[in-house]
């Protein structure tokens, strides 16, 4: 239906979009996740020409949305948009702003852009609010109408805006519970949200965005049981991450403890847990592993998830592999023990820093 290639939207001072390409197919139900400011909304803006592209294609059932001459209101009429703020008429009632697209736009007659328009509220749960004005609605309800508003003009496809930001708490489920019966009458919808387990719950395939556009693609069991790029994991299970490279054995070691205790200061992370992570850098890195290398040079990271509050450490480094359970050094082996669970070694082919030893803080 939609293919997307090498898709740039440029501002004076940001690129959100640097190079997207995506096919949508009829029926998909796509979850766009991602931190702010990686193109999400741009990128439906984009679309359906909210936003003109910098530079690329947007191809529609073949026609090339970008072409000077294309009908900007035809392809609008395919690519119905639910916005993250409503954008209701205040001065309309819900099903006059359900009825005014279809009468301007498809040329509707009054009574048909009624008829339909009692129809979708009707879908939507609120046949009995067509003659409240949107202030005398709540926010769900709003996007509720708005919801309705866009399904009147029959479109091909709905981009959602981030459809349940703006509302509180208890609202949220009545619109996500409108969408997912869209889902299940095979709408076709991408939907930029921040709800991860709605996004799961609700697509057949998911886009993770960042680094300038579509970072990672695939099923809600794939992105978010086994997400396969680091930034993807890093988003999915909330990793806050510490990385140190060390490439001299005189390094600055009250300087590292220092960034160690600010990393741990800075996310929050429990005592118990920093005080660990502290002790696994002093006493295995720098009692253990740098007494046996000829030639220091090493990574040590750390990434602790707000998700479950667990913290995984590696320590890479080049050179002959160092087992950490063959030390002389038995105190330090038996402090680092204490703190982590899980100790293993393995090389990693091609790769400098080959040796490996991983392990996880014991909470």
């Amino acid at each position: 239906m939609i293919e997307i290639r090498h898709l740039k939207k440029e501002y004076p001072d940001a690129t959100p979009l640097r190079d997207v390409n995506a096919d949508i197919r009829d029926g998909d139900v796509i979850a766009v996740i991602g931190p702010s400011g990686t193109g999400k909304s741009t990128l439906l803006r984009c679309l359906n020409l909210l936003e003109r592209p910098t530079d690329g294609s947007i191809r529609i059932d073949g026609d090339d949305i970008l072409d000077p001459g294309c009908n900007v209101n035809l392809i609008r009429r395919k690519l119905g948009m639910v916005f993250q703020s409503f954008n209701l008429f205040g001065h309309l009632t819900a099903i006059e702003n359900i009825m005014k697209p279809q009468i301007d736009l498809l040329g509707r007659s009054r009574q048909e852009a009624y008829d339909r328009g009692i129809e979708l509220l009707g879908r939507v749960g609120l046949a009995n609010m067509a003659l409240k004005y949107p202030d005398e609605l709540s926010g769900g309800q709003k996007q509720r109408v708005a919801i309705a508003r866009a399904l009147a003009m029959d479109p091909e496809i709905i981009l959602f805006d981030e459809p349940t930001s703006a509302l509180d708490p208890a609202m949220i489920g009545e619109v996500q519970a409108v969408i997912r019966d869209l889902a299940r009458a095979g709408k076709t919808m991408m939907i930029v949200t921040h709800e991860m387990s709605f996004a799961r719950s609700i697509s057949n395939r998911v886009f993770y965005m960042d680094d300038g556009g579509i970072y990672e693609e695939g099923t809600p069991e794939q992105i978010f049981a086994n997400p396969q790029k680091e930034l993807t994991r890093r988003f999915i299970y909330k990793l806050k991450v510490l990385d140190i490279e060390i490439e001299d054995s005189s390094f600055d070691f009250p300087s590292v403890c220092s960034g160690i205790a600010d990393y741990c200061s800075k996310n929050q992370i429990p005592p118990k847990t920093a005080m660990r992570i502290q002790l696994v850098f002093e006493e295995l890195v720098q009692q253990i592993l740098i007494p046996e290398l000829t030639d220091v040079h090493l990574r040590f990271k750390a990434e602790y998830s707000e998700a479950d509050e667990s913290t995984e450490i590696t320590v890479a480094y080049g050179g002959n592999a160092v087992d950490p359970e063959a030390t002389d050094n038995r105190l330090s082996l038996t402090l680092v023990k204490s703190a982590v669970s899980d100790l293993r070694c393995e090389s990693v082919q091609g790769d400098p820093l080959s040796n490996r030893i991983s392990m996880r803080i014991r909470s």
